[in-house]
């Protein structure tokens, strides 16, 4: 699930990435463009529900792919992010448009 507010001149918008409780994880981790898919760069909090959640300051008029690593081995997709496109690996990457 994605949140996005944008900064008051446009140039950066500030985005919320939200994994649901169902994801039945112990760890999350935000891999994506923005941070050359690091696994330890935006561990993601999570939240007395379950859920997890991580915010991400990106520049504006672009698109980022991402996938969230869940407990250090497995893929997971944003199943509300806003495009999809194929990945090197026979699978989908998650796209967010800023």
């Amino acid at each position: 699930m994605l949140k996005k507010n944008y900064t008051k001149t446009g140039k950066f918008c500030r985005v919320t990435f939200k994994l649901l409780a169902e994801v039945n994880a112990q760890t999350a981790a935000l891999c994506g463009d923005f941070n050359n898919w690091a696994p330890d760069t935006h561990l993601m909090k999570r939240l007395k529900d379950g859920s997890f959640s991580t915010t991400v300051s990106l520049s504006s008029s672009r698109s980022y792919r991402f996938r969230y690593l869940l407990d250090g081995k497995r893929w997971e997709n944003d199943w509300e992010a806003d495009a999809y496109v194929p990945n090197e690996y026979g699978n989908y990457n998650s796209v967010v448009e800023v």
